[in-house]
C-alpha cells in the first residue's frame, strides 16, 4: 500500500532538514508517493500567497504532510495547514538522548496540546490608538475532544512510561481565566474520571517553576493551546535544544509532522542546520501511518548517532546536515 505524503520544505532550514527527512523515509522499506507543495515567506513574494489554495488541497486530501518552517508568514501558513488536516491535537515529545549534553537528561514528557481554539484561534482588533483586545475561543466540545485523545494515549500506552495506568496533568491556570481555562479544566477532568483514566492537575505557572526542578514528576501533560506552545518549548531547554524536538499535528483522518523549531535564518543555507527533528517527526508520521515497527527503527537509529556522533554544531559537534542524514540512514 502507498501513502501520499505532501512535502513542504517551507523556508530557511526547512529547505534543509526536510530533504534530510525524507532521505530517511526513502531508505525504509515503506511505499511512499512524495508530492512536493509550497508555502512561506519566499512563496508569498513569488505567488503573493504564502499559503497557495492549491498547497492547501493538497495537504487536505493527502495522507499525511511533513512540513518544515516558515518566517515571516508562519501565522498564514501553519495554522491553515493545521485546519486543512482537521488537526484537533499537537503532540509534542521532548525527551534527552543519551550522549546529548542535556540540561536535564532525566526528561522524558510529552505534551498533548489543544490545537484549535484558544488565542491563536481569537480575534484580535485594534479599537483606538491606545486599545487593542483579543477574543479568547473555548469550548467544552473541543476541549473533551483532546481529553478523549489523551485518555486514549496512555491507555494505549504512548507516554513515556509505556504503561496503561500512567494518567496524565491537566496544565492551565484556571484560577484566573475563570471562565476559559476553568472550562477546559473542567471538562478534561470530567473525561479522565468518566474513562478511569488517573489525571491531576497543575498551574502552569507552577508546572513552568516545578518542571525544570524535577522533569520526573511529570508524564504526559494536557494543555491549552498557549500554555501547550510555551510549556513545550521550555521542555526543549532541559533536554538540548529545539533542534531535537519533533511535533505532530494529529486529525480524524490526516495529520501534519513538522519539528518544532523555526527557520534559523543565521545558519539557514550553511548546511549546518540539526534534523533531528525533522527526522523524529517523520518518525512520528510513520507511526501515525500504522508502521509502528519502521517508526522505531528510525528512533533507534537517531539515538545511536545522538550518542556515538557525528553531531551538528548546536550539540557540541562539527558535522554538517547531510553527515549526519548519511550516518542515520547507515544504522538503518
Amino acid at each position: 500500500m502507498s501513502h501520499e505524503v505532501v512535502v513542504i520544505e517551507g523556508d530557511g532550514i526547512g529547505r534543509e532538514v526536510v530533504p534530510a527527512a525524507v532521505e530517511v523515509l526513502e531508505a525504509l522499506p515503506v511505499d511512499f508517493e512524495f508530492v512536493e507543495a509550497d508555502a512561506g515567506d519566499a512563496t508569498k513574494e513569488a505567488t503573493g500567497e504564502a499559503l497557495p489554495a492549491e498547497t492547501y488541497d493538497l495537504a487536505a486530501d493527502a495522507d499525511a504532510t511533513l512540513f518544515g518552517a516558515a518566517g515571516e508568514t508562519a501565522a498564514d501558513v501553519i495554522l491553515p495547514l493545521r485546519e486543512a488536516v482537521d488537526s484537533f491535537v499537537n503532540v509534542r515529545p521532548a525527551r534527552a538522548y543519551p550522549g546529548v549534553d542535556a540540561l536535564r537528561p532525566e526528561t522524558d514528557v510529552v505534551f498533548l496540546r489543544e490545537n484549535t481554539e484558544g488565542v491563536y484561534a481569537g480575534h484580535e482588533d485594534r479599537l483606538s490608538d491606545d486599545l487593542s483586545t483579543l477574543t479568547r475561543v473555548v469550548t467544552s466540545s473541543a476541549s473533551r475532544e483532546l481529553a478523549e485523545y489523551a485518555c486514549e494515549f496512555v491507555a494505549d500506552g504512548r507516554g513515556p512510561a509505556g504503561d496503561p495506568d500512567e494518567g496524565f496533568t491537566v496544565a492551565h491556570k484556571a484560577n484566573v481565566m475563570r471562565e476559559t481555562d476553568g472550562r477546559f479544566r473542567e471538562e478534561v477532568l470530567a473525561v479522565a474520571e468518566e474513562r478511569g483514566v488517573d489525571a491531576d492537575e497543575e498551574l502552569m505557572d507552577a508546572f513552568a517553576t516545578k518542571l525544570p526542578l524535577d522533569p520526573t514528576q511529570y508524564g504526559v501533560i494536557v494543555c491549552p493551546n498557549l500554555a501547550g506552545d510555551v510549556l513545550s518549548d521550555l521542555a526543549a531547554g532541559l533536554v538540548g535544544g529545539l533542534g531535537l524536538l519533533p511535533s505532530a499535528n494529529v486529525g480524524h483522518d490526516n495529520a501534519l509532522f513538522e519539528p518544532v523549531h523555526g527557520t534559523a535564518p543565521d545558519i539557514a543555507g550553511e548546511g549546518a542546520a540539526n534534523p533531528t527533528a525533522a527526522i523524529l517527526s517523520a518518525a512520528m508520521l510513520l507511526e501515525y501511518l500504522g508502521h509502528v515497527e519502521e517508526g522505531q527503527r528510525v528512533r533507534d537509529a537517531v539515538e545511536g548517532v545522538l550518542s556515538d556522533g557525528p553531531r551538528t554544531g548546536d550539540l557540541g559537534g562539527s558535522a554538517t546536515t547531510d553527515e549526519v542524514t548519511a550516518a542515520i540512514v547507515d544504522r538503518l
